[in-house]
């Protein structure tokens, strides 16, 4: 039998199977910066105060959108639309009808493998807590994920 990410759609998804499909590489996290003109948006390494750096998981996930009102909310309609997405993200895979990658917990059948594949942000982001919001584009990454 298949996986349940290849026998559906993502708004036939469970909670459970949604949020399974998460890869917990916290890239969605990072602060992104959109050039007015252009529309290019450029990932920074500096994440939402509410993400563990460590695990790359929301310490108030449950409270995320009260606690950061202007905290985006992943769903099957709002994923296509969504090119700012890293191009490994499982949502934005499974919307497109690809397959996951290996290292992701669902194929590996490991939560680690996504950190030492080196796709997670861990260790390598910075709290916006100690980042003065002028400073943000100074943390600009040089390669989109």
């Amino acid at each position: 039998m298949d996986p349940f990410w290849k026998n559906n759609t993502l708004d036939q998804l469970t909670p459970a199977q949604w949020e399974a499909l998460c890869d917990g590489c916290g890239r969605c996290c990072l602060q992104k910066l959109k050039n007015p003109t252009t529309g290019k948006v450029y990932y920074t390494w500096v994440a939402c105060h509410l993400l563990n750096i460590e695990t790359c998981r929301c310490d108030q996930y449950e409270l995320r959108h009260v606690l950061v009102p202007d905290c985006l909310e992943l769903t099957p309609g709002n994923i296509p639309r969504l090119h700012w997405l890293p191009r490994t993200c499982a949502y934005r895979l499974v919307a497109a009808g690809k397959e996951l990658p290996p290292w992701h917990p669902l194929v590996s059948g490991k939560p680690e493998t996504v950190h030492t594949a080196g796709i997670s942000i861990r260790h390598r982001a910075i709290s916006e807590a100690f980042v003065h919001p002028d400073d943000v584009e100074n943390f600009i990454l040089k390669n989109r994920f």
